[in-house]
């Protein structure tokens, strides 16, 4: 098969098997910061946003996305204006080996989008299904509420205008 994906906003040409999974996809197409983890969905390491949606890519048939917007962690900021959550998980240390890292901060960005102020179960809720060997999960929680503060304060308003 062959088609079109929109990637963190830019058309990309691919090429595939009808039973290739959105990860191999991506990944072949060069977005590493997508990781492959269990393919199981257990893990959360392949998160990604199709239309707006969190979603495994693991799970998703690239088919299914031709036409469609991705966006991947890169997609939300760079490393020279990096998204509050992004910034969240890097001030309060939560990015340890960095492989889980993408899938949280996705996470994340859904659980705020959809939840501006969740409580510490809601933010557990929608960290559900992401996986980490790294932190014991103390440092992704406070990353998670620090990113929540910072994105309802007037100064982040402004921040987040920038970064879609």
């Amino acid at each position: 098969m062959q088609g079109e994906i929109r990637v963190n906003g830019a058309a990309v040409s691919v090429s595939f098997a009808p039973e290739a999974p959105l990860l191999d996809v991506l990944r072949a197409a060069g977005f590493v910061e997508v990781k492959e983890g269990c393919r199981e969905a257990a893990c959360g390491s392949c998160l990604v946003l199709l239309d707006g949606r969190l979603v495994n890519s693991c799970q998703v048939l690239a088919a299914t996305a031709l036409g469609r917007e991705v966006t991947t962690v890169k997609g939300l900021g760079t490393l020279r204006r990096p998204h509050p959550i992004q910034e969240a998980f890097v001030e309060a240390g939560a990015v340890q080996c960095g492989f889980c890292t993408p899938g949280m901060v996705l996470a994340t960005h859904a659980l705020l989008a959809a939840d501006p102020d969740p409580d510490e179960a809601a933010i557990r809720r929608g960290l559900d299904g992401n996986l980490c060997r790294c932190t014991g999960y103390a440092k992704i929680l406070e990353a998670v509420r620090l990113a929540a503060r910072r994105m309802a304060s007037p100064r982040a308003a402004g921040k987040k205008a920038g970064h879609g």
